[in-house]
C-alpha cells in the first residue's frame, strides 16, 4: 500500500453489521494499544497547559470508543484536586454499551450516543479527540475543527496517527505480538494509511478559519493538533 496519500478504504470496526461483542472485543484492545503506545500522554499534557490556574473543567471526548481516554482524564483530574465534568460521544452505540462495561459506576463521565454538533452551546472548556480524525472525510474533519474552534473555551486537542512507514510496517508485528484481535491487526495498519501528516493539517485549519494552531509529533508515531486560547 502506497502512503504518498491517504487511504480511503473503510475500517471493518466501522463495519454496521458488526456484532456488539465483537466490537467491545476490538475496542478493549485498541485500548490496549493506546497503552502500549504511550498514546494518551500527549493529550494529558496538553491538558495540563489548558488546565493552568483552573480548578474545574468541563470536557467532551469527541468519539469516545472504549472511554480509555476519559477513564485516563478522570484519574488525571483526581491526581490534581480538579473538579472535571466528563462527557464523551459517539456517533456509535456499541461503543457506549463497551465503554460503561469498562468504567466504574462512580466515574465522573457521562457516555452519550450521537452527533457532537448536537452538544454546540453547552459551555465546554475542552474539547478532544482521540483516534478519529482519521476516520473522517475532509468535509467532515474541516466541520469539526470549526466546532471545536466555536465551543472550546480554554483550548481544544487532537490526538491522532502520524501516516509514517516505519510505523505502517511495524505495526502488524507488534499486533502479532500483542495477540491483538483480527480486526485489530488489519485496521491498525489502515489507520495508519488513513491519517496525515505534519504538511496537510495547515490547509485543513485553514479552511476551519483557524490560524492559532500548533501540529507537532509525539513519540511514538502520534501527530497532534494543539489550541490553547
Amino acid at each position: 500500500m502506497s502512503l504518498a496519500h491517504r487511504a480511503e478504504e473503510e475500517e471493518r470496526m466501522d463495519a454496521d453489521d458488526l456484532p456488539g461483542d465483537v466490537y467491545t472485543a476490538v475496542v478493549a484492545d485498541l485500548a490496549r494499544v493506546n497503552s502500549v503506545t504511550l498514546a494518551r500522554r500527549p493529550t494529558l499534557a496538553f491538558l495540563d497547559r489548558a488546565s493552568a490556574g483552573r480548578d474545574r473543567l468541563r470536557l467532551l471526548d469527541v468519539g469516545f470508543g472504549d472511554g480509555d481516554m476519559l477513564r485516563a482524564i478522570a484519574a488525571w483530574a483526581r491526581r490534581r484536586r480538579i473538579a472535571v465534568d466528563l462527557v464523551g460521544i459517539d456517533l456509535n452505540p456499541r461503543s457506549e454499551a463497551a465503554a460503561r462495561r469498562h468504567t466504574p459506576a462512580d466515574a465522573p463521565i457521562r457516555y452519550i450516543t450521537g452527533d457532537y454538533a448536537d452538544l454546540s452551546g453547552q459551555g465546554w472548556d475542552v474539547v478532544i479527540s482521540s483516534l478519529v480524525a482519521h476516520h473522517m472525510t475532509r468535509d467532515q474533519l474541516v466541520a469539526f475543527l470549526r466546532f471545536m474552534e466555536e465551543e472550546a473555551r480554554a483550548g481544544w486537542f487532537v490526538n491522532d496517527l502520524h501516516r509514517h512507514a516505519f510505523a505502517h510496517a511495524g505495526f502488524p508485528l507488534l499486533a502479532r505480538l500483542a495477540r491483538w484481535h483480527p480486526i485489530v491487526r488489519h485496521d491498525g495498519r489502515l489507520s495508519i494509511a488513513r491519517s496525515y501528516r505534519p504538511g496537510e493539517w495547515p490547509p485543513l485549519l485553514a479552511a476551519a478559519g483557524v490560524s492559532d494552531a500548533r501540529v507537532f509529533r509525539a513519540f511514538p508515531f502520534r501527530l497532534c493538533v494543539e489550541r490553547l486560547r
